[in-house]
């Protein structure tokens, strides 16, 4: 007579099995499987909702929201991922439940709509704006600095060139970048192209660039614009240690006002088989020599 081999029983929450689902919690002694729950929010006024709304921002793009996390945890909101991205962020997520901030777990639909993007990478972070600093008082707390190298935007508001600027910026050591609305910086896209770059640099406010630019040569910074049809090479010249590189966007370059103003002019060496290089590339390359020569 054959018997009958009883199906092998699956237990839950085998030892290790919260390594895979860290947002979940462990079965506990009383039998019943406990959820991974948030603390309902309280209500507030929509003035207050609105104040909330402008004060931030969503970052999204694994390397942007893992350096935001490293860099400023305190200014964490709420944390939108996908399951197959929870793993990689099991310590954002105990940090925050720790914290008593909500976390959630949703389809990649959600994240879409959450994010306003097709390239979320999985993960949405809601943080706090990081506090935009004046020009003015970049210059007056930094007044003493031998050696300084800010970059300043005439017109560049495209979000994939602001975060490949930022994220040059960042490599390069660079202390911030002057421009009308900072705040672009921290936003969806930008943050993305700049893989975390915008935690390292300051985005500095200006109203008016061409008198913004006079504070930085008043305060001993030598002003550097580029062009695509005269100037200096910029392999021959020998860039100041205290300098601002203006640049302007693609189609028409920095402004008239903004060209006389200049100290000196730069010209990228090429073929000539191209107009003119992409902003973000002809940035990386001007700041990659700057920071070769002050070695």
């Amino acid at each position: 007579m054959n018997r009958k081999t009883p199906a092998p029983q699956h237990k839950k929450n085998q030892p290790g099995s919260e390594l895979q689902k860290p947002w979940t919690k462990v079965k506990p002694a009383s039998g019943k499987t406990a959820e991974a729950k948030t603390a309902a929010p309280k209500a507030v006024s929509a003035k207050v909702f609105k104040q909330n709304r402008q004060e931030e921002a969503k970052i999204y793009g694994e390397n942007a929201c893992r350096v935001a996390f490293v860099q400023r945890p305190q200014a964490l909101v709420r944390l939108y991922l996908s399951e197959q991205m929870a793993p990689k962020f099991a310590d954002l997520m105990k940090y925050l439940a720790a914290n008593k901030k909500a976390y959630h777990v949703v389809s990649e639909a959600e994240l879409e709509k959450v994010a306003g993007s097709q390239h979320h990478g999985g993960v949405v972070l809601l943080v706090k704006r990081k506090a935009v600093m004046s020009l003015a008082t970049y210059l007056t707390q930094n007044g003493r600095k031998k050696q300084d190298c800010l970059l300043a935007l005439d017109g560049v508001g495209n979000p994939h060139n602001l975060g490949a600027i930022a994220r040059s910026c960042a490599h390069f050591g660079i202390s911030g970048i002057v421009m009308k609305d900072p705040e672009l910086l921290a936003q969806g896209a930008a943050a993305r192209t700049a893989e975390g770059g915008v935690e390292f640099v300051e985005g500095l406010s200006c109203d008016n660039l061409p008198l913004a630019l006079q504070l930085c040569k008043q305060a001993g910074y030598t002003l550097v614009t580029t062009s695509s049809h005269g100037g200096v090479s910029l392999y021959s010249s020998q860039l100041p240690a205290k300098v601002v590189i203006v640049f302007g966007e693609e189609m028409f370059g920095v402004s008239q006002s903004v060209a006389k103003s200049a100290d000196i002019a730069l010209q990228i060496p090429g073929t000539g088989k191209v107009e003119s290089l992409n902003v973000s590339v002809a940035a990386s390359l001007i700041l990659g020599e700057w920071y070769r020569q002050q070695q």
